[in-house]
């Protein structure tokens, strides 16, 4: 899907270190950073990150954004509370996942 929406396989691979990564734009790694931030507990969305989106997307255009993040964390919470597992229609495809130095991981402790 994300090939589909116009993702590069470079933007794929860098994702786990966007901030870093030359193949996103400054205004697609404030959208990624508001994505952390909406997706942390709790959420905490600096005001300054917030009105930096707000001068290119219209408010319309914020709701529509805020709410596919919501979605898509509330989809991954619940199927991880209910242990659901990808069916493996994206056999093979590799998506880097970054994990916040100090954050455990599912089963540890």
């Amino acid at each position: 899907m994300s090939r589909e929406e116009g993702l590069s396989e470079r933007q794929l691979a860098d994702l786990a270190e966007f901030e870093e990564s030359a193949a996103f734009s400054d205004l697609e790694k404030r959208v990624l950073r508001y994505a952390e931030a909406l997706t942390r507990t709790p959420a905490d969305v600096p005001e300054e990150l917030f009105n930096s989106l707000r001068e290119h997307f219209s408010p319309r255009q914020m709701v529509e954004l805020t709410a596919a993040i919501a979605w898509e964390n509330f989809r991954a919470r619940f199927n991880r509370g209910f242990g659901i597992e990808a069916e493996g229609f994206t056999e093979g495809a590799a998506c880097p996942v970054h994990v916040a130095a100090g954050v455990a991981q599912h089963g540890d402790a």
